[in-house]
Formats: C-alpha cells, sequence, structure tokens
C-alpha cells in the first residue's frame, strides 16, 4: 500500500458549501438561468470543460448513460471555461453546443470566475454537488464514469434516508434546445450568426447557434453539418467528413451538388451498406493507393473519431466496414498489434504516406501518432509517448498535444498539434539537416517542452522509431498562441485544426480558432495570412479548379481566394496571447505538491504487482524546478523552485491503480486512474507554500 494514499475516505474537516452558479450566457434552460438554491434536492453534476479539449469531449460521452440513468435526480450542468481566446465567445461556445450535441444546461465562464471559485486546476474537471448544496467529490481528468455511478448511486441512497432528495423531471428537461443563449449581462451580447466569409458552396445557409441533429431536432442531411476534413477522388468527386450528421457526404467535382451519402446520419457503429451503415462524428479521410486498395477491397479510410475506430469505405458498393479498434477508449495498456484487437482514442485524420508504408494516424486522443497497415490488418505506436507537451527529436521520444491534421509532401509528414498551436513535420532522420532553413523553429518548440530533450538521447533513440525524426516549423508550448505573421521562430496560430500541400508547393493551415488560412514558406521559413474571417476552417480540399477551405461552424466547403502567387499573402502583427488559465502562485523554495486521490466505493488501492500510485514531475523551463522533479511512488512530494525564475509550467502526472475490495472475488476488476497537469505558476514571495491537485476524492473543507 503506498503510506502517503488512505484507503478510507478522511472525515472532511467542514463541509464545504458549493459556490453560486454565475455566468456569462447559458444554453439549454428554457431561456434562463440555473442557480444551485433552485436546484436543492437535486444531485448536481458540475462539468468543467472547454470545447477545444479532446479529453473533455470524452467526457460528454461518459457523462451520456449516468444523465439517462440518474434523470430523475441528476442535473448536469457544463461550466465553459476558455483556453483560448475564440473559446470565450459566446459564437464559439454556441458552435460547440450544437456540434458536440451537448443537451444539458450550459453555462459560459469566460473570465474564468467559477473555475477559480471552484480551485480548478485542469480540464476537464467534474465536481459533485450533493442535494444539500456541498462540495462531495471532484475528479480531474477523464475516465471516472465508473467512479461517478458510484458516487451518485450512495448521494441517492443517503439523501432518500435523509429525506433531502427530490425527484422527478425539472423544468428544464423539456426545454428545446434552441442554440440560442440566455445573456445574463447584455453588455457582452453578440450576434449568433456565424461569419459568412466569401462565396460558398457545399452545405449553404446554416448558422453555428442552430440546434444539432439530435431526438430533439430534425436530421439536416441535405447539406453540411459541422464537416471536419475533405479529400477528392481521382474523378475529382469531393468526398467530406460530415461529423455532426455522423457520415461521409460524397459531393460532384461542382463541391455542390450532393450524390451520396455513407451513414443514415444517425450516431452510432453499425458496419454494412452505405444507407444502413453509421458512424460518430468521423474527422478525418484518406485514399489508399490503388493498388492498395485493390488487395484490401476498399478505397477510403475514415477516421471515426468518437467511435474510436478506422472504418473503410468501398466507393464502388458503398459498403463500410470497420478495420481498426475494438469501440472502447484506449486508457492504458497495448497499442499495437492486430488492428481490430487494439483500442484507439479519438483518432482525428488519416494520411497514406509511402515513406512509412502505411496510413499514419492522428491519435489525438493520447496526443501520438499510429501507423496502419491496411494490407497486414496491424497497428502500431508510430510517434509520441502520450505526454501532452512540445518536444522533438526522434519520433518515439517526442510530445505532441492532440495531433488533428495531417499532409503529405514527398518525403515528410506535415502536422499540426491543436493544443500546442504548432505546425510541425515528421522526416526520416537523415533528412533532418535539410529542413533546418524551413523556419528553424524546432529551436522555438524547446521554449514549451514538458520535459528536458536530451540530443544524445534521441539520437539513440532514432532507430528504434524507424530512422523517423519529428521537428517545429511554428509554434512554442502549450500556453502561447496569438495572430501573428513573419519569421516561423515568432510566428503564432491558434488552434489550428487542417493542413495542406498548396499548389506552389507551400503549406496552408486551417488556422481553426483565428478563423484563418496561414500560409508557411518552407523555404524561407515565412508565414504569412492568406485568408480571414472564416468560421472554424478545419481542413481544406486541393482540386483541379483550386483549394477548397472547409469551414466548420459554417457548415460549407469556400473557395480559397489565393490571389497574386508572388505575393504569399499579407502580414499580419498580432499580439502573443497566452491562456485565461490564471496562474497559480507559489512561493519560492519548498513547496508540498501534493495529489489527492481516493478510490471509488467498494474499490482499493491495487498494490498486488508494487506501488499502486505513480508521481512524475517536471518543469518548463527546466531551471524552474530545483529539487523534487522526476518519478517517484508516492503522491505526496516536497519540490524546491527556483527564487531566479519568474514563472513557468509545473507538469504533473499522477497514476493510481485500484481493484475491487470484495475478497470473494477471485478476479477483481482494476482500473488505471491517470491524470496530467500542466499548471502554469508564477513565483512570488509571500506565494503559497502548497500545491493541492485533485485526482478523485473529496476536498477536505
Amino acid at each position: 500500500m503506498t503510506p502517503d494514499v488512505s484507503v478510507e475516505q478522511p472525515r472532511p474537516r467542514a463541509r464545504v458549501r458549493a459556490p453560486e452558479l454565475i455566468g456569462d450566457a447559458w444554453w439549454n434552460t428554457g431561456g434562463e438561468p440555473l442557480t444551485l438554491a433552485g436546484l436543492r434536492g437535486k444531485i448536481v453534476l458540475l462539468d468543467f470543460w472547454t470545447s477545444g479539449c479532446v479529453n473533455c469531449l470524452h467526457v460528454l460521452d461518459e457523462l451520456r448513460p449516468l444523465e439517462e440513468e440518474f434523470a430523475d435526480v441528476l442535473v448536469t450542468v457544463g461550466v465553459h471555461s476558455p483556453k483560448f481566446a475564440h473559446e470565450g465567445g459566446r459564437d464559439s461556445v454556441a458552435a460547440a453546443v450544437a456540434r458536440l450535441g451537448v443537451e444539458h444546461p450550459v453555462v459560459s465562464d469566460p473570465d474564468m470566475r467559477l473555475w477559480q471559485q471552484y480551485a480548478v486546476k485542469a480540464w476537464p474537471t467534474l465536481v459533485v454537488v450533493d442535494p444539500e448544496g456541498y462540495v462531495v467529490h471532484v475528479a480531474a481528468g477523464e475516465g471516472h464514469g465508473d467512479a461517478l455511478r458510484r458516487v451518485i448511486g450512495d448521494l441517492v441512497a443517503l439523501h432518500e434516508r435523509n429525506a433531502t432528495l427530490r425527484r422527478g423531471p425539472n423544468a428544464l428537461d423539456r426545454a428545446p434546445n434552441t442554440g440560442q443563449p440566455h445573456a445574463t449581462d447584455q453588455s457582452h451580447a453578440t450576434d449568433q450568426d456565424r461569419p459568412t466569409g466569401q462565396g460558398q458552396t457545399a452545405g449553404q445557409d446554416r448558422t453555428a447557434g442552430q440546434p444539432h441533429a439530435t431526438g430533439r431536432t430534425a436530421k439536416r442531411l441535405d447539406g453540411l453539418w459541422f464537416p471536419s476534413k475533405a479529400v477528392v477522388t481521382a474523378e475529382g468527386r469531393v468526398l467530406v467528413a460530415d461529423a455532426a450528421n455522423h457520415s461521409i457526404a460524397e459531393f460532384a467535382s461542382d463541391a455542390e451538388t450532393l450524390l451520396r451519402r455513407f451513414g443514415d446520419g444517425e450516431r452510432g457503429a453499425v458496419d454494412g451498406a452505405f444507407d444502413i451503415a453509421r458512424f460518430a462524428e468521423p474527422s478525418g479521410l484518406t485514399l489508399l493507393p490503388t493498388h492498395i486498395a485493390e488487395r484490401v477491397g476498399y478505397h477510403l479510410l475514415v477516421a471515426d473519431t468518437a467511435n474510436h475506430l478506422l472504418r473503410a469505405i468501398d466507393l464502388r458498393t458503398g459498403a463500410v466496414r470497420t478495420v481498426a479498434g475494438t469501440g472502447r477508449q484506449w486508457r492504458d495498456g497495448d497499442d499495437s498489434g492486430a488492428a481490430l484487437d487494439v483500442d484507439l482514442t479519438s483518432p482525428w485524420d488519416v494520411r497514406w504516406w509511402d515513406a512509412a508504408g502505411g496510413v499514419v494516424v492522428a491519435m489525438a486522443g493520447n496526443h501520438t501518432l499510429s501507423l496502419f497497415d491496411p494490407v497486414e490488418g496491424t497497428i502500431s505506436r508510430f510517434a509520441g509517448t502520450t505526454v501532452e507537451g512540445l518536444r522533438d527529436g526522434a519520433a518515439t521520444g517526442t510530445f505532441f498535444a492532440q495531433t488533428s491534421g495531417l499532409a503529405v509532401d514527398g518525403d515528410r509528414l506535415w502536422l499540426v498539434d491543436a493544443e500546442t498551436s504548432a505546425l510541425r513535420y515528421v522526416e526520416r532522420a537523415g533528412d533532418a539537416d535539410d529542413a533546418g532553413d524551413a523556419g528553424d523553429a524546432g529551436d522555438a518548440g524547446d521554449a514549451g517542452d514538458a520535459g528536458d530533450a536530451d540530443d544524445a538521447g534521441d539520437a539513440d533513440k532514432t532507430s528504434e522509431s524507424g530512422g523517423f525524426v519529428v521537428r517545429t516549423a511554428v509554434g512554442q508550448d502549450l500556453f502561447t498562441f496569438g495572430h501573428r505573421d513573419g519569421a516561423a521562430g515568432t510566428a503564432l496560430l491558434q488552434h489550428p485544426l487542417g493542413v495542406t500541400v498548396l499548389p506552389d508547393g507551400s503549406i496552408g493551415v486551417a488556422d481553426t480558432y483565428n478563423g484563418a488560412v496561414r500560409r508557411f514558406d518552407p523555404s524561407t521559413g515565412a508565414v504569412t495570412t492568406l485568408a480571414r474571417d472564416l468560421a472554424e476552417p478545419s481542413g481544406f480540399a486541393v482540386t483541379d479548379a483550386g483549394v477548397l477551405v472547409v469551414e466548420s461552424a459554417a457548415h460549407r466547403l469556400s473557395p480559397l481566394d489565393l490571389g497574386d502567387d508572388d505575393a504569399g499573402g499579407q502580414v499580419v502583427d498580432g499580439a502573443a496571447l497566452v491562456v485565461r488559465r490564471p496562474p497559480t502562485v507559489l512561493a519560492p523554495g519548498t513547496v508540498r505538491l501534493s495529489v489527492t486521490f481516493v478510490p471509488p466505493p467498494g474499490d482499493k488501492l491495487d498494490d498486488r504487482y508494487g506501488p499502486s500510485t505513480r508521481l512524475e514531475v517536471s518543469a518548463s523551463p527546466p531551471e524552474l524546478l530545483v529539487d523534487g522533479g522526476g518519478v517517484g511512488t508516492e503522491l505526496d512530494r516536497v519540490v524546491t523552485l527556483s527564487g531566479d525564475v519568474e514563472s513557468g509550467v509545473l507538469q504533473v502526472v499522477a497514476q493510481a491503480a485500484s481493484c475491487s475490495s470484495d475478497e470473494a472475488v477471485e478476479h477483481p476488476v482494476c482500473r488505471i486512474t491517470r491524470q496530467d497537469w500542466g499548471v502554469p505558476v508564477r513565483i512570488e514571495s509571500g506565494g503559497a507554500a502548497g500545491l493541492p491537485l485533485v485526482m478523485a476524492g473529496t476536498p477536505a473543507g
């Protein structure tokens, strides 16, 4: 048993009263804001999330069964606390609520006031408030569905005995999802229509504030509904991953005439004919080379994101089948082997790459790249460690942060990392020196390293990764973003989701949260802006007639005006921005870092095969952490912080193993709980001497 973690829940010194709900605007409440006082008698589950965080999207799926099971006693409230500037706008929140089919109440927390009042330190964080208005459980990260079921079940039993539980539907349960917010401060009100931009083709006349196509509203299968990415066939047809319509739309070469749709528009995971198949928020698409397609019997590979699957489509017959994934989300364990036996996690994009001999998969859910071999039917880790951050070097030792878009340019694979707002590339180690002039921004990325990159160590690991290395062209770290053109080393993006090779050989970036298309010139290292005022661009389709931009929040494909090729776009000199999350002020010198983890009701920590907990601590810049870094087995540690470093990020990775405490069960169900924190800190004399983090448990008063 790990000495610093108690199996028994310690009794709080005092019950913690939940702060009242406040915010900028509300959705899904029938036109009125909610209060905890008005919800007294109900169990309230607060979900602190932000729309660009893939872990937050996972939690939305985990909560749906709980919301159904406890429908008469549980009220879930999403607290949208933004990481990026774009996410703080009402239009952005409205788009996210619609795109993701969120039907529980959502409050916008643009200034992160609720975040601070509830002492939240990570996206996502779940807070359970009991029927009397007290905080009784906090869980950071994802994978807490089963534990929450037990916590809520225990609360139901306790408060029914105490006659403090109120069963029955609320008025908000019957409120239609209009997509329109209730504004609590009209001085902040903005129009709900998304920008329309210049010209439009497929999927016209839709606004982001409209309701998602769920059981409450009619499906919209005559056009596009939050499309993600697109590809073009040899015959010129345009295939679009129509994410919120849970299907793949096929358009004629005019990109306007809808020819066929793969999937019936309902969320699900069903193989079969094109008109009965089902997907769940499909995102990425790639066409296989002809000789490969003939061998495997399908032409199109789909990253079926919310199903955690790769799906295959035979474009001749329309048949859909699953070729990789189990349908379970990967959390720990094997990530390589027979493709149908390996769990995946939110595959966001896919691209055939000859240099790798297969399909590279942007595995956004665990910040890695995988390699799928359609002929052998295998999948394996290709690059990344699952640590979220920005670190270059040998592919197996690199850090990514929500890999979201891929593009091939010969022997180089370009990718965008959404959470580090970065443009990066993969190539063979022997070609790396030739890429030094491509912005030379691999060094710029070092400022955001989640660990200390060792060049010698990277060289040793290059052979392990098949000789591939990862470099950064544009991007700095997890917390710096903006809209700035110029030299790649100082240029800034904001949560890009798409990338392509433009006709002139330069790289186009769908700079999603800036609403822009950016251009990177590998020969000069210069970044410019080609288009602005787009509605969350997330991908491209390069056709014989030009380039189409997938404007996700405008539900359309729009032609990209490249203008004068010699001009290369305009130069925007925007300011550097940082995440809205306030830093934690700590004192220099010794600081006590403690992680709370209490197993779910009915479980105990599992130390049968060694220590049940693990804690890893690092810092960026590394000089911030004088002592106490590295890996240990206790969830309580004293670290020493430098007084010479003004600010930085403490990166904490905690893990705990727990199993059923029923001694009569020979093979108990066990689970691994893991959480990564990147805590921005500011060092000041008089700052706090402790940093408490909650992975799961009840906070003490």
